[in-house]
């Protein structure tokens, strides 16, 4: 019995699971695709898709997971941290234009999308959304806005909250110029918008006498 277990656990067929239900969602929406249609997809036994995620929303919330992984990574598999060159408007702008591929991003968006055609019927996915939404981004722009209070750069009492402005501000422009993601943001525009909102949270919180 161990073995089975270990076998339904086994991250091959995690990842085949979390494929399947991707192509599900985005093509049929999340009340419509069952359970047993993923299991089927994947090529696993109903049993092991609820071995791995327990129900369809922990489910989603982790196709949602790999969806942003995949739209952060660098070229070669690796996760994007944010620079620290001593000059808070360049970094922002920098983590603000990895924010914006990463919510722009074709599979990301459509999840979005996808969450808020279901409010009504499924409100509990749009919460999950809001409370994992770019944990990773928001924890690193915290503790950079934290480090730059330290260095006197700028003067951040709440960095969480700051963060979570400039995380907010970046994504909901970047959703609105592209109309939740159907249509495409250029290059020039994602600057723009990464560079005039790292611009805001740096007068907001410009330290005393400069």
């Amino acid at each position: 019995m161990e073995r089975e277990a270990g076998s339904r656990r086994s991250p091959a067929k995690r990842k085949a699971i979390v494929q399947a239900a991707l192509e599900l969602f985005l093509a049929e929406g999340y009340a419509r695709v069952s359970m047993d249609a993923i299991a089927a997809r994947a090529g696993v036994g109903k049993q092991t898709v609820y071995s791995h995620f327990g129900n369809k929303e922990r489910l989603f919330l982790a196709v949602v997971g790999e969806a942003r992984t995949a739209a952060s990574a660098t070229p070669d598999g690796s996760a994007e941290s944010i620079g620290h060159t001593g000059d808070p408007r360049t970094d922002l702008q920098a983590v603000g234009e990895r924010l914006l591929r990463v919510v722009l991003s074709p599979a990301v968006a459509a999840l979005h999308r996808l969450t808020v055609a279901e409010l009504t019927h499924q409100p509990e996915l749009q919460q999950s959304w809001r409370e994992t939404s770019s944990d990773a981004i928001l924890e690193e722009v915290a503790n950079y806005l934290a480090a730059a209070d330290r260095a006197g750069t700028l003067e951040v009492p709440d960095p969480l909250l700051a963060a979570r402005q400039f995380v907010l501000l970046v994504a909901t422009e970047g959703r609105v110029r592209t109309l939740h993601g159907t249509q495409p943001l250029a290059d020039a525009e994602r600057q723009q918008v990464a560079r005039e909102t790292a611009e805001l949270i740096i007068r907001a919180h410009r330290p005393s006498g400069c």
